[in-house]
C-alpha cells in the first residue's frame, strides 16, 4: 500500500467530518458535484486529491451481473448491529450518522471491521448491469489498524424504510436551521436501532475499490448487497433537504473497472452445491 495503515484511518474518518463550514459559504467548500469543483476536476483540487484522477482502482462501478465471479469461499457478512447512540451532520456534501463509540462490527475477509458511519448518496452512485437506483447508503467501517470496508445499500423509490423514521425529526430539524447551522456540528439522535440493517445480506457483491469523495483513497473492500430495498419519495427528499441545491445530487460518475474482478457470494447457490 502506497499510504501508512495509520493513514488511511485518518482519510476513512475524513471521510465523515470532512468539511465544517455554513453551506452558504462555497467559497469554503473543497469540492462538489458540479462545474468547476465537480467529479472531473477533483483530481487538480488539492495535491491531496491526485488519486480521484489518477487512481486506477476507484469506485464507483457498473455491476455486471453475469461478469460477477461467484466465489464458494466467500463468507456470508456478519453483522453485529443491535442498537446504539448516534449523532447525525451535515456535512456539506452529504447527511452522516457518526458512531463515535459503538461496539457495531462487520466481519469481512476474517476480520471485524467497527462501524464508524452511514451517509447516503443520491442517486445511487453503483449501478447494476447499468441501472441506477434513487438512492445509496453506504455503511462506513474502520479496523484499529486503519482498514476500511463499506457495506452499500441500494434503494429504489416504493414503501417506507422503517430505518428512516428513527431520524425523521432530526432532518427536519437540520433542514429548519438551514444557512443558520454550523456544518459539521453534530446534532444528537439518540439510541438507534440497527436491526432493520441486518436484512437482505444473503446475496452481495464484493471488489477492491475507493472511497467515492475526495481524496478517493483506495484498498477500499466494498460489498455491494443484491437485495435493493425501498423508501418513498419523500423519505429521499428528506434524506437531501438539509442540503444546499448543488449536493443533493451527490453521486461520482461511474469509474473503470481496469481489470479488476467483482466476486459474488450467493447463499441459494452456496446451499444448492453443498446438498
Amino acid at each position: 500500500m502506497a499510504t501508512t495503515k495509520k493513514s488511511v484511518l485518518c482519510v476513512a474518518l475524513m471521510y465523515s467530518c470532512f468539511l465544517v463550514h455554513h453551506a452558504c459559504d462555497h467559497d469554503g467548500v473543497s469540492f462538489g458535484y458540479s462545474g468547476s469543483t465537480g467529479p472531473k476536476y477533483w483530481g487538480s483540487l488539492s495535491p491531496n486529491f491526485t488519486l480521484c484522477s489518477k487512481g486506477i482502482q476507484q469506485s464507483p462501478i457498473d455491476i455486471v451481473k453475469d461478469e460477477a465471479v461467484y466465489i464458494p469461499q466467500l463468507e456470508p457478512l456478519e453483522r453485529d448491529y443491535t442498537a446504539t447512540n448516534a449523532t447525525i451532520v451535515d456535512n456539506v456534501f452529504n447527511i452522516a450518522l457518526r458512531y463515535n463509540d459503538t461496539a457495531e462490527t462487520v466481519k469481512v475477509g476474517g476480520i471485524k471491521y467497527k462501524l464508524k458511519q452511514l451517509h447516503w448518496h443520491s442517486p445511487s452512485e453503483h449501478t447494476i448491469n447499468g441501472e441506477r437506483f434513487a438512492m445509496e447508503l453506504h455503511m462506513v467501517h474502520v479496523t484499529e489498524d486503519g482498514n476500511v470496508t463499506v457495506v452499500a445499500i441500494l434503494y429504489r423509490h416504493g414503501k417506507p424504510d422503517p430505518f428512516l423514521f428513527q431520524i425523521k425529526e432530526q432532518l427536519a430539524e437540520l433542514y429548519a436551521e438551514g444557512c443558520k447551522a454550523e456544518k459539521g456540528d453534530p446534532l444528537p439522535v439518540g439510541v438507534v436501532d440497527m436491526t432493520e440493517l441486518r436484512q437482505g445480506a444473503d446475496r452481495y457483491y464484493r471488489y477492491v475499490g475507493s472511497l467515492t469523495a475526495p481524496p478517493c483513497t483506495e484498498n477500499v473492500v466494498w460489498n455491494i448487497l443484491g437485495e435493493v430495498r425501498e423508501m418513498t419519495k419523500e423519505q429521499a427528499a428528506d434524506l437531501m433537504a438539509p442540503l444546499e441545491g448543488s449536493y443533493r445530487h451527490n453521486s461520482r460518475p461511474l469509474q473503470q473497472l481496469n481489470g479488476r474482478t467483482v466476486q459474488l457470494y450467493d447463499k441459494s447457490l452456496k446451499i444448492r452445491k453443498m446438498v
